[in-house]
């Protein structure tokens, strides 16, 4: 699993939850250490994104983590307004 396959499970994963999915946006970026995920949705979807006390974020950032690991790789998702 590349970078490429990770910002398709990013974006399959958002577009999923969002009632807006044409507005989801999804940007990879070098960081020190590892490929951060930049995700952009439209405004009205950022809570449903993020969830009640950040649990849908988490559970996002947990899946991809998981992923990563598997192809060897670090990654960060950061949701961005």
């Amino acid at each position: 699993m590349d970078h490429s396959a990770l910002r398709e499970l990013v974006e399959f994963i958002t577009k999923a939850i969002v009632d807006d999915p044409g507005a989801v946006s999804v940007t990879l970026l070098d960081g020190e250490h590892g490929v951060v995920i930049e995700v952009r949705v439209a405004p009205d979807d950022v809570g449903k994104v993020i969830g009640r006390q950040g649990r849908i974020a988490r559970a996002i950032r947990s899946v991809v983590k998981a992923a990563a690991i598997r192809a060897g790789t670090r990654a960060m998702v950061e949701i961005v307004q």
